[in-house]
């Protein structure tokens, strides 16, 4: 099926055979699929390809928002989007695969002649490649090559053609970046703590402690909407514990090492932190 012709049909039927979907606007771009996310007001990163902290009930667009309950997809909610949508998007790491997008005929003659042959999808441009199993996503790894797997999506494309190969060691090398130097806690913390001058309430310092254990397992134990995990856990631990100036940048470090190896970014981690200050007032 066309996906342009009807684009909530498809996505029914991808989603019952467990690919999760999202319906994507013109340009390719996610919609904010409720009114307070309209015009990334939740805070989403650029054209919405990234979802911010919003406080709906589950996250509403991006990668978070693509779901395989016909419920949601049927849901009066996403009515409007289905009616403007151009394409079905899906999230190849809901699907347990990875994505390899080579966007010109250098980057196909690249992959052909280093990668072990998989399922392809023609593109506009060039070729997907289907690899079995999931990494990190990453765009503009080599000339012409982006992947695409946990939080990110892909324009559903068709089926693809070939039997699909495990995704090889070559594939994950080139989200590979070289470490960086270590740096002092107080370098890596780029959000200014603002610490208040109001009353502690902290009677031990095993409360804050505490506080801090139970925020980083919370992050540490999300298997779905990190990114909203993460600011809503922030928000807690801010709430809790921000105005009276007993955080130090150690325990936000702590924070940011927790949602980062789960995937965020740190800038993502900064845009929530003070997302998060803001909508307390601090």
């Amino acid at each position: 099926m066309n996906t342009a012709d009807n684009p909530l049909r498809a996505a029914l039927d991808l989603a019952a055979t467990d690919v999760p979907v999202l319906p994507l606007r013109a340009g390719k771009v996610p919609f904010g699929n409720c009114p307070a996310c309209a015009h990334n007001a939740c805070g989403g990163r650029p054209n919405m390809k990234t979802p911010g902290p919003c406080t709906c009930p589950r996250p509403c667009h991006a990668w978070a928002a693509a779901t395989t309950d016909p419920t949601v997809l049927n849901s009066r909610e996403w009515a409007r989007v289905w009616r403007e949508a151009a394409a079905v998007a899906y999230h190849p790491g809901g699907a347990g695969v990875t994505v390899l997008d080579l966007d010109n005929a250098d980057a196909i003659a690249w992959a052909r002649a280093t990668l072990p042959a998989t399922r392809t999808v023609p593109t506009t441009r060039g070729e997907h490649w289907l690899y079995q199993g999931v990494m990190q996503s990453a765009n503009a790894v080599r000339p012409g090559v982006d992947i695409k797997s946990l939080m990110g999506y892909a324009r559903w494309l068709g089926p693809g053609t070939g039997v699909m190969a495990a995704l090889p060691d070559a594939v994950r090398a080139l989200a590979v970046k070289e470490p960086s130097p270590p740096r002092r806690a107080s370098q890596t913390l780029t959000v200014p703590l603002g610490g208040g001058q109001g009353e502690c309430r902290h009677r031990t310092p095993t409360y804050l402690e505490r506080g801090i254990a139970m925020a980083e397992q919370r992050i540490t134990e999300s298997r779905s909407a990190v990114h909203a995990t993460v600011y809503r856990t922030f928000l807690a631990v801010l709430s809790t514990h921000g105005r009276c100036g007993c955080l130090t940048d150690a325990h936000v470090t702590r924070l940011f090492t927790a949602a980062q190896a789960k995937g965020e970014t740190p800038r993502h981690c900064t845009d929530a932190w003070t997302n998060a200050r803001t909508a307390l007032g601090m």
